[in-house]
């Protein structure tokens, strides 16, 4: 698999996303194609590789929302476990599955993340724990993980191969 790049990947894309939610005025939702390119690394990596980029990318998230430290890398890990596991029963080696795929992950993740932040933060801004953008935000990252499903087949065109249950 190829972390690095697909970490680099991720922060080129945060970058554009964080351009894109300014400039359409988004204020509680985003694209959260952090969460496309986790469920990627889950169809298509080995464990440790694809935690170890998982959590890189959950650290660049953290970065770039300045919320509770650590919450994003935690959180990325988690989604990359439970895609994995998913995985074995669902499809996400079509574009249409993939995107799918992504759109519930987001559910979760956003759901986890709300739930977390709302219980570790005293001054909880309601524009940062509002549900009501989560249909938004799960449309827009199956619309981006559809168009990015091309661009990381090339990054990682073969398929995984499982060694072992575990694997």
């Amino acid at each position: 698999m190829k972390g690095p790049l697909l970490t680099a990947l991720a922060l080129v894309l945060l970058s554009i996303e964080a351009v894109l939610v300014k400039t359409f005025g988004f204020e509680v939702t985003r694209i959260d194609v952090t969460i496309a390119i986790i469920v990627f690394v889950a169809v298509r990596s080995k464990t440790i590789e694809g935690a170890l980029t998982s959590f890189a990318i959950g650290y660049l998230l953290d970065v770039f929302t300045g919320r509770p430290s650590g919450l994003y890398p935690a959180l990325a890990v988690l989604v990359f476990l439970l895609a994995r596991a998913a995985a074995q029963l669902l499809d996400g080696k079509s574009r249409l599955g993939y995107a799918l795929f992504s759109a519930g992950a987001t559910v979760g993740h956003s759901l986890v993340a709300f739930l977390l932040t709302w219980l570790t933060s005293k001054n909880a801004d309601g524009r940062v724990l509002s549900l009501t953008a989560v249909p938004l935000q799960v449309l827009l990252t199956a619309i981006t993980a559809a168009l990015l499903f091309p661009l990381l087949a090339k990054i990682e065109p073969g398929e995984r191969v499982d060694v072992g249950r575990y694997a």
